[in-house]
């Protein structure tokens, strides 16, 4: 019996490993091209900001990939035994399901531990740096905002071309102003310039030294002019960085101290002397309803984190008797149906977020609907699977 489990840990941990880094590939793949990736291929990030940005990444994309992979390596393994007749000869020398499939029930509850670990601490905290890397990167790249040979298109109302730049020193510059982000109304050259970043005003302040310019009015008469030229405008991603922590990316502490703090700040604000007994009733009341709708956002949060966290046990109740039945070992089949699951999964989850301002809904007990229906789904099929054993 030994072996035998041995032999099954080992297939489920392969196939775990693999679909985990797939999953995990996937998901950074989406966060790097939306925000990362961009920033290195214009030279406006070093490849040890890219490898420290994915770094971070990881963390928050394994919320997500653990229970995925968890799920798809179930169906897989499971559909391949059921394809090639080992489940056969298992339940030939007569081992129950439910004796085969017990330790992997039992890594499922120890993947939903470091799902917690990681849903609840890790996750939020590698979130938050990955957003502050975001925002540092923004006011800390002078040297590079405006690479050589480029057009650069990130600065509001401008269009920037620069011949060299050896740290903050240009050459050969070359500017074009816009009115309304489209119509030219200014350019300007310049052999030499400076750039400078004002961190607490989040401005890039340009000097061109010994410029010529031509100015368009309204009527299209071109004015020259010369001498020295600054500019200051905003980052165009400076929105990006934010010094207050949303809620989502909140741990479970940080969420409760929030919701304690708001629940004070509720009651401090209200006036309870000179009520009589039946008027302070009917004030906790109101106080307590006004509490329970202005912390909902923060109990859905705690909820999602906590029931997540289960959500690798009920894809392994619900993947090992599917991958059963379903008894195909192509790996395309077993993919599709995880997607297909874990979207229901997600459904619910989805749901729960977009009511977190409407207490009659209950949607801090929506998020824990999909565990109970896939750990009760999976439960049934699984004894059915082991009846028919």
């Amino acid at each position: 019996m030994k072996t035998l489990h041995a032999y099954l840990i080992r297939q489920v941990m392969a196939s775990l490993l693999m679909t985990v880094a797939v999953f995990t590939f996937v998901l950074l793949l989406g966060n790097a091209l939306k925000e990362i990736l961009s920033l290195l291929v214009n030279r406006q990030a070093t490849l040890g900001l890219f490898v420290e940005a994915m770094g971070l990444l990881i963390p928050f994309v394994w919320v997500f990939a653990l229970p995925m992979g968890m799920l798809t390596a179930t169906l897989l393994i499971f559909g391949r035994l059921s394809a090639d007749q080992e489940l056969t000869a298992v339940r030939a020398s007569g081992v129950s399901l439910l004796s085969l499939i017990s330790p992997v029930l039992l890594l499922s509850l120890a993947l939903c531990a470091l799902s917690a670990l990681f849903n609840m601490e890790i996750a939020p905290r590698c979130r938050v740096a990955y957003k502050n890397l975001l925002a540092n990167l923004d006011i800390g790249v002078a040297n590079v905002l405006i690479p050589e040979g480029r057009y650069i298109k990130d600065f509001e109302g401008y269009i920037f071309y620069v011949g060299k730049n050896r740290g903050g020193n240009l050459e050969d510059v070359v500017i074009v102003g816009l009115k309304d982000q489209t119509n030219v109304d200014q350019i300007i050259r310049a052999p030499k310039g400076t750039l400078a970043m004002d961190r607490e005003a989040r401005e890039v302040t340009l000097t061109l030294h010994d410029s010529r310019f031509i100015t368009l009015s309204t009527n299209n008469i071109a004015s020259p002019g010369m001498g020295d030229f600054t500019i200051r405008t905003p980052l165009k991603r400076a929105g990006r960085g934010s010094s207050e922590l949303r809620i989502s990316d909140m741990t479970v502490s940080q969420l409760f101290e929030n919701w304690r703090e708001m629940e004070q700040t509720i009651y401090r604000s209200a006036s309870l002397k000179g009520l009589t007994r039946e008027q302070l009733a009917d004030m906790k009341k109101k106080l307590a309803k006004t509490g329970e709708a202005a912390t909902l956002p923060y109990r859905v949060q705690i909820h999602e984190q906590v029931s997540f966290s289960f959500a690798c046990f009920g894809f392994t109740l619900v993947g090992i008797p599917l991958g059963i039945r379903v008894h195909r070992r192509e790996t395309n089949i077993g993919i599709a149906m995880a997607l297909v699951l874990v979207a229901v999964y997600y459904s619910f989850v989805m749901v729960g977020q977009s009511l977190d301002t409407r207490p009659e809904c209950a949607p801090h007990l929506i998020v824990w609907l999909p565990n109970f229906l896939f750990q009760a789904v999976g439960a049934v099929l699984l004894w059915r699977a082991n009846k028919g054993f």
